[in-house]
C-alpha cells in the first residue's frame, strides 16, 4: 500500500521500521500550516522494542575502543556534513525557521556536536589520588548502559545530537526521543547510522508524543539514565516519575533570562545584540532575551533605537534565502504565544510593537506567523514578566542602579541564562556572582564553548550539560583503592 505522505518511522536495531501499532501522527509545516508527513506515533510495545535492542548492543559497544567509537562518530558527522543543505533544507520545513538559519547555524552545530564528542571520547579519563605511601585510589568512568535522551522541537537536530552525542561517546546504548513536531532531521541522522558504522542497537530512535512513547521511556526498569530538555512542567513529572527509581536525570528547562543594560555600555552593540537575544529563532530559545531590563539615563533612547532595528525583522516565507524571520513551529505555539499578548495587554502592557498576527501572502497564506512584539509598562510581579512566554514577544523595564537591576533581574523563578552589558569590570563582575543564572554572559550573547557547563537555576533545571559535565553525565564512577603492603 503507498501513502500520498511521506513518512518518518522509528530507527530500532539498525532498521527503520513502522510503529507496531502502525499508528501515525501528522506532522505540519509551520509556513503553510499544512501537513506534509507523518511520524511514527510509538507506544509501550515500540519502546520495548528499542530498550531490548538497545541492551542486547550495550555490552559490545561499551567495550568499543574509545578511538573507535570516535571514529565512527566522525564518520557521522561527515556524512551529515556531506549532505549539509539537504539538511538545512528539511529542518527549515519542519521547523518553519529561516532556510538561512538552518544552513549556517542548526546543522552546522550539529556536525561540530558530533565531532566534539568524538574527540572527547578519547580525551575523557580517569582519576589517580595517591594516599601517600600506604596506597592509591584510582576512579574508572564506566558507561551506565541504555540511556535516554527527549529532545525539543525548537533546535531539532542541533540539541538532538547535543544530547545522543555524549553518550554515544561515553559507550552508552542510547534511545532518543525528538519532539512528535519537528521529527524530520532525527530520520535523515538514522538513515547515515549504519553507513557511519554504528552497530544496530546503539542508538535507536523513537518518534511518539511525550504522553505514549515519552512516559513509556521514563518509567521503563531497563532506563539507566534520562537527559530532558523541553518544558518546566513536563521536566517536573519526568522528576516525579523517576525519584522512586532512583535513576539519573539531566533536566534543561525554561527560562525567563535578563538582557541587562546599564548606561556604561557600548549602546550599539548592546542593541543591536539585544534585537537578536530577543527574536533569534523567532523567541523560540531557551536563552533568548525575553525581559530587557535598561538603565534609566539611556532607557528613552535604548527604547527607540530597539523599536526601529526591530520593525526591520519581517516574516517572510522561510523558503528564501533571504528570509531572517520565519514562522512559530506549530498552530499550538501560535496560540500561545496570541495569548500571551493578549493577558499582557489585560495587565497594562503598552503594545509598542507587533502584538497581532501577520499574514503572508503566496504558498505561506495560512501559515503561523506572529511578528516581533514589544511591550512596556508592566512591573515584575505580572505573569507577562515572570512567566516563559518562549516567542517573540520582549518586555523593557527601567532601572537605577546595580542592586535594582539585580532586583528586577532575581525576580523570576527561572535562573537559566542572564546577559550583562557594562564598561564597568566591578559592575560586570558583582553582576555575574549574584544574578540568579547558571549561565552569564558579560557584553555578549550566546557566546558558546562546548567545553562548559550549561544549565540552570531554580526552576530552569537541574544538572550539567556540556564538556565534561555531559560526560560525566553518562558515565558512572567506580573508586578502586589499592592498598600497599
Amino acid at each position: 500500500m503507498t501513502h500520498a505522505l511521506p513518512r518518518f518511522p522509528n530507527f530500532i536495531d539498525g532498521g527503520l521500521v513502522p510503529p507496531q501499532g502502525d499508528a501515525w501522527l501528522d506532522v505540519y509545516e509551520p509556513a503553510t500550516g499544512q501537513v506534509y508527513a507523518q511520524a511514527a506515533a510509538s507506544d509501550a510495545a515500540d519502546v520495548e522494542a528499542a530498550v531490548a535492542a538497545a541492551t542486547r548492543a550495550a555490552p559490545a559497544w561499551a567495550a568499543t575502543p574509545a578511538l573507535e567509537r570516535a571514529r565512527i562518530l566522525s564518520r557521522l558527522a561527515d556524512l551529515v556534513e556531506s549532505d549539509l543543505e539537504h539538511f538545512a533544507q528539511v529542518e527549515s520545513r519542519d521547523s518553519g525557521k529561516p532556510i538561512a538559519t538552518t544552513r549556517s547555524l542548526d546543522i552546522p552545530r550539529a556536525v561540530t556536536n558530533l565531532r566534539f564528542f568524538a574527540a572527547a571520547a578519547t580525551q575523557f579519563s580517569s582519576e589517580s589520588h595517591g594516599m601517600e605511601a600506604s596506597g592509591f585510589n584510582y576512579t574508572l568512568r564506566q558507561p551506565l548502559g541504555v540511556v535516554v535522551c527527549i529532545s525539543p522541537w525548537n533546535l531539532p537536530l542541533y540539541l538532538f545530537t547535543w544530547k545522543v552525542a555524549p553518550a554515544l561517546a561515553a559507550g552508552n546504548a542510547v534511545i532518543g526521543k525528538p519532539s512528535e513536531v519537528t521529527p524530520a532531521t532525527a530520520t535523515l541522522l538514522a538513515a547515515l547510522c549504519n553507513e557511519a558504522g554504528l552497530p544496530p542497537g546503539v542508538l535507536n530512535i523513537v518518534h511518539g508524543r511525550g504522553v505514549e512513547a515519552g512516559s513509556a521511556l521514563v518509567a521503563h526498569d531497563g532506563v539507566k539514565a534520562i537527559s530532558f530538555t523541553g518544558s518546566t512542567r513536563t521536566g517536573a513529572a519526568i522528576a516525579t516519575a523517576t525519584a522512586s527509581r532512583f535513576r539519573k536525570v539531566s533536566l534543561e528547562l525554561g527560562g525567563k533570562n535578563p538582557y541587562v543594560v546599564f548606561a556604561d555600555a557600548d549602546f550599539e552593540r548592546a542593541v543591536d545584540t539585544a534585537v537578536r537575544a530577543a527574536f533569534s529563532n523567532q523567541g523560540q530559545i531557551c536563552l533568548c532575551g525575553s525581559r530587557l531590563l535598561v538603565e534609566r539615563p539611556i532607557y528613552e533612547r535604548f527604547r527607540e533605537t530597539f523599536l526601529q532595528r526591530t520593525a526591520a525583522l519581517t516574516p517572510a516565507d522561510p523558503a528564501l534565502d533571504d528570509t531572517r524571520f520565519g514562522a512559530l513551529v506549530s498552530r499550538e505555539q501560535f496560540d500561545k504565544v496570541s495569548a500571551c499578548v493578549d493577558l499582557a495587554r489585560a495587565e497594562g502592557a503598552s503594545v509598542l510593537l507587533g502584538g497581532s498576527a501577520v499574514d503572508v501572502s503566496g504558498r505561506c497564506n495560512g501559515g503561523w506567523f506572529y511578528p516581533p512584539t514589544v511591550l512596556e509598562g508592566l512591573g515584575p510581579e505580572c505573569r507577562t514578566n515572570t512567566e516563559e512566554i518562549f516567542g517573540p514577544v520582549v518586555s523593557l523595564q527601567p532601572f537605577d542602579g546595580v542592586d535594582d537591576a539585580l532586583r528586577l533581574a532575581n525576580a523570576v523563578p527561572y535562573g537559566l541564562a542572564a546577559s550583562i552589558w557594562t564598561r564597568d569590570l566591578d559592575t560586570a563582575h558583582r553582576m555575574a556572582q549574584r544574578v540568579e543564572a547558571g549561565v552569564v554572559w558579560i557584553n555578549c550573547w550566546m557566546r558558546r564553548d562546548l567545553r562548559t557547563p550549561f544549565g540552570g537555576l531554580k526552576q530552569s533545571g537541574i544538572g550539567r550539560e556540556g564538556g565534561w559535565e555531559a560526560m560525566r553525565f553518562f558515565t558512572e564512577p567506580r573508586n578502586i583503592c589499592v592498598e600497599l603492603g
